[in-house]
């Protein structure tokens, strides 16, 4: 069976996942950032991206829920069934129930931990999926990295110690920053995994790609977005 074809202009449905509960920063998804819940950005982007005709929300928190059906209205909720709310669940299960919860030919997932993502380079990256399909069956975003890197026991991983390259001039090595996926319908339900067979790299800027994990990482991307809207 060969690859479907893409519906023309592009029309992707965003999922969102959200839990309740953060165990390194308590109620995090929706703790307030400059004034506003941190879900609220990455709702507020979505939203303005022409390619996207739906934004989901898959949760289990009754915070997050209140404050959508008051500040965001025209996003959908997927009630997060118990059995998926431990934090221990593989994001492609909680995937796995959303996609058969909302019927699309291709879906992008983004994470609210995302706030500083722009609009205009999830818009770039959906039109970069769309020209490389069906070469490429899937998209996720990339950090560029040119740096000497080592594993756990000395060894290196991406240069040689004996000749010592400029960094700049290292071959890049990229890292998973985990701020956006594209992927069908029909190679998500193939494998049941958001990465298909041949993905494509997408590569994103380190400041706009910060993710929320520790508590430092909201004190980097509250100063970011100050010096965005000019506080800086």
């Amino acid at each position: 069976m060969g690859p479907v074809t893409l519906p023309t202009p592009p029309r992707v449905v965003a999922l969102v996942p959200m839990r309740h509960r953060s165990e390194r920063i308590p109620g995090k998804n929706y703790r307030p950032l400059l004034g506003k819940p941190l879900y609220a950005y990455i709702l507020e982007t979505l939203l303005t991206v022409p390619e996207i005709v739906q934004v989901v929300v898959d949760t289990d928190s009754p915070v997050i829920m209140e404050g959508l059906r008051k500040d965001f209205p025209q996003v959908r909720v997927i009630p997060r069934p118990e059995h998926l709310r431990d934090g221990h669940i593989p994001m492609n299960e909680v995937l796995w129930h959303d996609v058969h919860q909302v019927v699309a030919e291709v879906y992008l997932q983004t994470h609210s931990t995302n706030p500083l993502l722009r609009a205009e380079t999830i818009s770039r990256a959906i039109r970069t999926f769309y020209q490389v399909y069906p070469e490429y069956d899937s998209l996720f975003s990339v950090t560029r990295w040119q740096t000497r890197l080592w594993d756990a026991e000395g060894r290196p991983l991406n240069h040689d110690p004996d000749v010592l390259l400029r960094t700049q001039d290292l071959p890049p090595v990229y890292e998973e920053n985990s701020c956006l996926y594209i992927f069908t319908r029909e190679r998500f339900l193939e494998r049941r995994n958001r990465l298909g067979y041949r993905p494509y790299l997408f590569e994103i800027p380190a400041l706009e790609a910060v993710d929320i994990d520790e508590p430092a990482d909201w004190a980097v991307a509250e100063c970011l977005l100050r010096q965005r809207r000019g506080e800086g």
